[in-house]
């Protein structure tokens, strides 16, 4: 049997085992961050995989580079599922504005959207409680007597972030029919409408 056939058949048999393993996972267990419990799966289906192939000597015409290499290989793919599916589902606007259009009928006014976000998506995705759980898990930020605090961390990335969308994100973006630069600086017209700071 050639090393193609040989790395193809593991790999088929990784695709089957994160799929499963990720099924059993979000279908029966505890879950806090629906990313990062998917790359734990895709993790957990390499150990596995590349533990019972090896077992069977599976690998043995292969170099112990060639091993690495088909591993890293599955792994970047458990993090393209991770990221490109469920995150995306679980976190898209886009998927929840088609979801809402069905569960509507079909339509909603184009006028009534903010409506839709600000009343109905926030509460119906516990758009809050999500976000605020995922920073927590990632330490990016600490609740103390009601007060939601930046670590040091947080504040990194806050600053990462920033600077990527002032200068890496399109000046020249179509938004509903016409080019801008909004997005690259959203909080350029932002208005507290309320002290909401804590002191």
């Amino acid at each position: 049997m050639n090393k193609y056939l040989r790395a193809l058949i593991p790999s088929v048999v990784y695709v089957v085992a994160l799929l499963a393993i990720y099924y059993i996972h979000m279908r029966y267990f505890r879950v806090n961050v629906v990313f990062y419990a998917t790359i734990l799966d895709a993790v957990i289906g390499a150990v596995l995989v590349i533990g019972a192939f090896a077992t069977l000597r599976w690998f043995r015409e292969f170099t112990g580079l060639e091993v690495a290499q088909l591993v890293l290989i599955w792994l970047l793919g458990g993090y393209a599922f991770a990221i490109s599916v469920p995150t995306v589902i679980d976190r898209s606007l886009s998927f929840y504005i088609l979801e809402k259009l069905e569960q509507r009928g079909g339509g909603i006014r184009e006028d009534a959207f903010r409506q839709v976000f600000t009343e109905e998506y926030v509460r119906e995705h516990h758009l809050v409680e999500v976000r605020l759980t995922e920073q927590l898990q990632s330490g990016t930020i600490v609740i103390q007597n009601g007060c939601v605090k930046l670590t040091p961390w947080g504040a990194r990335l806050a600053t990462f972030s920033r600077f990527y969308r002032k200068n890496l994100l399109p000046t020249h973006r179509l938004l509903m029919g016409q080019y801008t630069d909004a997005l690259t600086d959203p909080f350029r017209n932002s208005v507290m409408a309320t002290d909401y700071r804590c002191h």
